[in-house]
């Protein structure tokens, strides 16, 4: 499309020659008054600026600047809604850290936010005499476990010989059994709370667990220092995982039907810069958000991403699948500053001059040399638009204000 293009420029002296030729004529003779109307009388053969707001051409000059007239194209044009939303994560990308048992955090990394961990790494240590109890009680419930074991083997070794009591055995198998039971309890609370089963010993006895990394991630908060105590409860750190980062895009109610899955996005990260990211629509939300008038649509994320600060706010475009709109070509519109036009005008008259006049509109997707358009006045009827050529009439109506002004 046109901004005030450097053709106009090139065009103009040939248009306001005869303009500035009056002006210096004006003065050279000294005859204001007779000069004025000869050469309004000159201009008037060729253009007229009859009223504000029309541009007034001969069709000699219609035709020398070979201006073309015709009406709207619907044409494909891959256009795009536009919506904001945040990087976002599913659920399962967070995860909370907490002590496995009460006590008092020991040994702490001096980690801060932001920072990235892996998964597995020791975070920090809890302590409690309580751990010491647990594990003595495991040893010597084992070694109970042991003697029961040795004593059943001697009974049914007796019984098997005719000398020993079926009634003895029975009693000891039911201990075993039981003595068993606790055995395989009080490991499983040991492996619950980080401890080797097959570590303890009489003179390896651990007073502390470890907390561990649940997942690779970057930290999002912190609520934990040494000599604190901590229970299970409490949430001492958030890991997220951006592997499987998102968008997350509102999508208002009146565009909503024409998004459609697998669509392309492109994105940008305002506080992040003016890099544009790729992405797919992945799924389209299924609740209707009243405060806001919006749909939920998440979006996959190409290899290419910024870098994930959580909940930031993106811009995006989602980008429709060759839609039918309402087109011209970019030749046949001026956009002058923030403002767009296009320019129409009615049969030419009986003496074969052209009324143009210029409409305001609304510029959409530009692709193959068209540009979807918008208008925000109904074209009168019997109105053909300038498809082409216009800057010349644009360059013409430069030169009314001007004669208007002289």
């Amino acid at each position: 499309m046109n901004t005030i293009q450097p053709s106009i420029i090139k065009i103009l002296p040939f248009i306001l020659m005869p303009l500035l030729f009056g002006c210096k004529h004006d003065h050279a003779d000294g005859h204001s008054h007779e000069t004025e109307d000869h050469h309004a009388h000159d201009h008037g053969e060729e253009t007229e600026h009859h009223e504000e707001g029309e541009i007034h051409m001969t069709k000699t000059q219609v035709e020398t600047m070979n201006i073309k007239l015709g009406s709207f194209s619907d044409i494909k044009i891959n256009d795009f809604v536009k919506t904001t939303g945040t990087l976002g994560l599913p659920p399962n990308a967070y995860s909370g850290v907490s002590a496995k048992a009460a006590g008092f955090i020991k040994g702490t990394n001096k980690y801060v936010e932001g920072n990235y961990i892996k998964a597995g790494v020791v975070m920090a240590y809890v302590e409690n005499p309580d751990f010491i109890q647990q594990q003595k009680e495991y040893l010597e419930v084992q070694a109970e476990l042991t003697y029961l074991n040795q004593e059943l083997e001697r009974q049914q070794t007796l019984l098997d010989a005719n000398a020993g009591i079926t009634k003895n055995v029975q009693q000891l198998q039911s201990q075993v059994n039981m003595k068993t039971a606790t055995v395989k309890g009080l490991a499983k609370q040991m492996a619950y709370l980080g401890i080797a089963v097959e570590d303890i010993t009489p003179d390896h006895i651990v007073d502390r667990i470890a907390i561990i990394s649940p997942m690779a991630g970057y930290i999002t908060s912190i609520n934990m220092h040494n000599g604190m105590y901590v229970t299970p409860e409490m949430e001492l750190m958030e890991i997220v995982n951006e592997n499987h980062l998102h968008l997350e895009l509102d999508v208002f109610e009146k565009d909503i039907a024409n998004v459609k899955e697998h669509q392309k996005i492109s994105y940008t990260v305002p506080a992040l810069g003016s890099t544009v990211y790729e992405g797919e629509v992945h799924i389209i939300g299924k609740e209707f958000n009243r405060d806001n008038k919006t749909v939920r649509v998440h979006g996959h994320l190409e290899e290419k991403r910024p870098q994930f600060i959580k909940d930031l706010f993106i811009e995006a475009k989602i980008w429709m699948n060759d839609q039918t709109v309402q087109a011209l070509p970019e030749k046949a519109v001026i956009k002058d500053g923030t403002n767009a036009y296009i320019f129409v005008t009615p049969p030419p008259t009986e003496e074969g001059e052209y009324h143009f006049e210029k409409l305001r509109v609304i510029l959409g997707t530009s692709d193959n040399g068209f540009v979807a358009i918008k208008m925000i006045d109904d074209i009168p009827e019997g109105m053909s638009i300038v498809t082409d050529g216009a800057y010349y009439v644009f360059a013409q109506s430069i030169v009314g204000e001007l004669e208007h002004s002289h």
